[in-house]
């Protein structure tokens, strides 16, 4: 007796947990799907208004705005790309009610942490490449490569955590100052990798680099710059 009330109560459980998912079911179903636009580009039929309530596929936004999710076990991490406009449009498009402290033209702070992280791993690469001249060491494509592409994602995070106008412009002193370095370096791998070893047997050869200069030069002043939070040039960095 008892068997057949256990087993009796479990049918009616199961029969709501049917009905409710087939309710769930014909919702779902029954609920169009709406085209999202971003900045007048479609990502395709990816809304879907539930109970008054507005839902999008989180993916198909990030592609929408060229950018990138990452879904963890306790959060999901929705990256989406700076692009700094033009600082005299920027001033130009500031409504008339906004106040003037909302424009930011200062170095942000999460810039700021970037950048210096950057100047870090170049100054690093700078070493590494010196080291080689100095020593004679054999050229080494692997590590040539880790150095490269440690500073090219670090360039990529300073470039995602522009903010204000000056962000944008002393970004540009770093990219010039990824570039140098990069040309530098790849000079110095193929002179090493024909055997050419002047610069090494050369007495204050690093010292006389013109090139190595200018690079040292600005990664000092882009240093000090960006520490201080206000952006200005200097011609070492051109």
């Amino acid at each position: 007796m008892m068997k057949k009330h256990r087993n009796l109560k479990l049918g009616i459980f199961t029969g709501i947990v049917l009905t409710f998912a087939g309710v769930i079911l014909a919702q779902t179903a029954a609920t169009p799907t709406k085209t999202l636009i971003v900045n007048g580009k479609s990502a395709g039929a990816v809304a879907r208004e539930i109970d008054g309530h507005t839902y999008i596929e989180i993916e198909a936004l990030a592609r929408s705005m060229n950018g990138t999710v990452t879904i963890d076990p306790d959060r999901i991490l929705l990256t989406i790309p700076v692009t700094v406009a033009n600082p005299v449009a920027v001033a130009a498009n500031v409504p008339a009610n906004v106040p003037a402290k909302v424009v930011k033209r200062d170095i942000s702070p999460d810039f700021r942490r970037a950048a210096i992280a950057e100047l870090s791993d170049i100054r690093e690469w700078r070493g590494a490449v010196g080291a080689m001249v100095t020593y004679g060491l054999a050229a080494s494509d692997q590590t040539a490569s880790d150095y490269h592409d440690r500073c090219e994602d670090g360039l990529n995070e300073a470039s995602v955590a522009v903010e204000t106008e000056s962000d944008g412009r002393a970004l540009e002193l770093l990219k010039r100052e990824f570039e140098n370095m990069n040309a530098w370096a790849n000079q110095i791998l193929a002179e090493r990798k024909k055997l050419n070893g002047a610069r090494t047997v050369t007495a204050n050869s690093l010292q006389n680099d013109h090139a190595l200069a200018g690079i040292t030069a600005c990664g000092r002043f882009l240093s000090a710059m960006i520490v201080s939070g206000d952006f200005n040039d200097d011609g070492s960095c051109h």
